[in-house]
């Protein structure tokens, strides 16, 4: 959740660790610090609740010259969001100081056994007993007792660490949350995320869990808690910094709609065969296992449940295999039945996301077969996992997921497709249709974009609604859910999303003049069904609001309002479903006011259950 960037080598430490930041405000913005070791020697603490811009403003003309510091943008778990909770801590010398990402799960037992030994602690965060165990165990080597204070934690961390008497060193450590180590050109760095130092280096060592990592300018020392060696091979990552900016867009999130075309081109290279057959390379280890399957069960959460329903729709209907979407805080305490004949398919945008990963490692130990979806290249995720495909869609910075829903839908039809042509269930007939519309999904993307000129002033007309009701049927029940959670999570205007059947069952007592209906009404098996059931809302004199496929004569006589999408096959609809209706989110949350990028309580990474 929390964004860590730190920083040794020959330059000023500040304006890097300040731009780091910069880049990782997105994965928490209710408080930003920074820590430097001045070229005299000393611990220069600044940390301010809310955004980085309070930081930045109280650290004008007085940021002192460093070769060495620390930086930290905070999610709040434990303690309020305040100056005193915000990171780094510092020990009761003075000397060590401590940002942190996760929850350290024993730590009210820590704080009392610290106290008891007449430590001071004076926030409310379960991270500044971190500070007072390094200095417990300290007797001139930082590694050493970043080890010892580490073997004492239970819970999910990264931290980075400090002490003033070493001032070219930084220790690091991973379990459960997100690290990575940039090698420069006689200096190193830390960083929560890729993007924080990207402008410096594309070489970067992708932590693993259990790691602690001894950081000098020019070299970086990987150990185990217990001292232990080990080895970690250095990455080039092919992203560049421009990549991560809003390249003219107003905000990340216009953008990140704007780049689907290219993000599902790149989900696509390398996996449909010339000769005219779906081709996923990452499960060919994997074929006699998944030929003999006899289940598939889906865990994710948020917008990436959304994608998995479709993928399982998918492989229900091409496979005959019976396949469900459990959410992952849900699955480990209510678990499905779990054995060597279960397929578990965990997808998750970060590789990171707490709720997903418990509930795959609990699949892991029963035997299952695991496939993971994720965006992340030496993701948590893919640490558990039998196979990786990865999304392809380059860096997501928004808050709210738009690139990386549709790239986990088009790559859930890829696995859905494969696993039917491994055990011999998709037809070719089939199969060639699906291929057809693949290799003309990017440019579909683009045409659904270019349709949407008029959204924005659609949505001006409806935003100040009372609520949105969002209905689907078959396939576009998911892309209504996902279209629902778009408006709420950047608006905060409340809208529910049901399959539309479900709206005589109960909802339908919410639509009036004031409560908008708007129905994913795609070109389906079931079109006439749903417009039936919009025609029960536009009884209750509900608006509607319809996203249509090009060519239907006949949804304008029920619509009061139409947005339209280029034809394409079945599965794939929810991916050109989706994009008028995150832009519709979009614009919605322009004309509210609210921080589109950064939603309020929300953050990109959810690495807490």
């Amino acid at each position: 959740m929390c964004g860590i960037v730190g920083y040794t080598g020959p330059r000023a430490a500040g304006p890097i660790l300040l731009e780091g930041l910069r880049r990782l405000e997105y994965r928490g913005y209710d408080s930003a610090g920074i820590a430097l070791v001045t070229e005299s020697g000393e611990l220069f603490v600044e940390k301010r609740a809310g955004k980085l811009a309070n930081l930045t403003t109280a650290l004008l003309d007085r940021t002192p010259n460093a070769g060495i510091g620390l930086a930290h943008t905070r999610w709040a778990t434990h303690g309020r969001p305040n100056d005193l909770n915000a990171h780094p801590h510092v020990d009761c010398t003075g000397a060590i100081t401590v940002i942190h990402n996760g929850i350290i799960e024993n730590f009210r037992e820590l704080r009392d056994g610290l106290e008891s030994r007449g430590h001071v602690l004076s926030s409310d965060t379960d991270t500044e007993a971190l500070a007072h165990l390094v200095e417990d165990a300290y007797a001139g080597d930082l590694a050493d007792a970043v080890r010892a204070a580490l073997a004492q934690v239970e819970g999910a961390y990264a931290v980075a660490v400090m002490h003033r008497g070493e001032p070219d060193r930084l220790v690091g450590a991973r379990q459960n949350v997100p690290l990575v180590v940039g090698l420069g050109d006689g200096e190193a760095f830390l960083a929560s995320d890729v993007a924080a130092i990207l402008a410096h280096t594309d070489r970067v060592i992708f932590l693993e869990d259990g790691d602690v990592v001894d950081l000098r300018p020019t070299r970086a020392t990987i150990t185990a808690v217990d001292g232990s060696p080990r080895e970690r091979l250095v990455t080039r990552v092919d992203w560049t910094p421009e990549a991560a900016e809003k390249g003219g867009f107003a905000h990340f999130m216009l953008k990140e709609i704007h780049e689907q075309p290219q993000a599902l081109r790149q989900c696509l290279a390398g996996r449909l065969d010339p000769a005219g057959t779906v081709r996923t390379d990452e499960l060919a280890g994997m074929a006699a296992v998944l030929a003999s399957v006899d289940r598939v069960e889906f865990v994710a959460c948020g917008s990436a449940s959304y994608a998995a329903l479709v993928g399982a729709a998918a492989v229900q209907e091409w496979t005959g295999l019976p396949a469900r979407v459990t959410v992952g805080s849900e699955f480990r305490y209510s678990p499905p039945p779990l054995d060597a004949r279960t397929l578990v398919i965990a997808v998750t945008q970060s590789g990171e996301t707490a709720d997903t990963i418990a509930p795959t490692r609990l699949a892991r130990e029963a035997g299952c077969p695991i496939i993971a979806v994720t965006n992340t290249v030496g993701s948590a995720i893919t640490r558990e996992a039998d196979a990786v495909l990865y999304l392809q869609a380059g860096p997501e910075v928004a808050v709210a997921a738009s690139k990386t829903f549709t790239t986990q839908v088009l790559t859930l039809v890829l696995v859905a497709a494969q696993i039917a042509r491994i055990r011999g269930a998709l037809e070719p007939g089939v199969e060639a249709r699906l291929v057809r519309d693949l290799r003309a999904l990017p440019d579909a993307a683009q045409r659904a974009l270019d349709n949407a000129t008029g959204v924005a002033a659609i949505a001006g007309r409806y935003v100040h609604s009372r609520g949105f009701m969002f209905v689907g049927r078959g396939y576009t029940y998911p892309t209504a859910m996902e279209g629902a959670l778009k408006l709420k999570e950047v608006s905060y205007l409340h809208a529910e999303g049901y399959a539309a059947g479900e709206l005589k069952h109960g909802p339908i007592s919410l639509l009036d003049a004031e409560c908008p209906l708007v129905a994913v009404a795609t070109s389906s098996a079931v079109y006439e069904k749903l417009v039936s059931n919009i025609m029960e809302g536009r009884a209750r004199d509900a608006r509607v609001i319809a996203v249509a496929t090009e060519g239907d004569d006949q949804i304008e006589r029920f619509a009061d309002e139409v947005l339209w999408v280029p034809p394409t096959h079945a599965t794939l609809g929810p991916i050109l479903a989706i994009i008028p209706l995150q832009l519709f989110a979009y614009h919605a949350a322009v004309a509210r006011g609210t921080d589109v990028d950064q939603p309020r309580n929300l953050a990109k990474s959810v690495t807490v259950e």
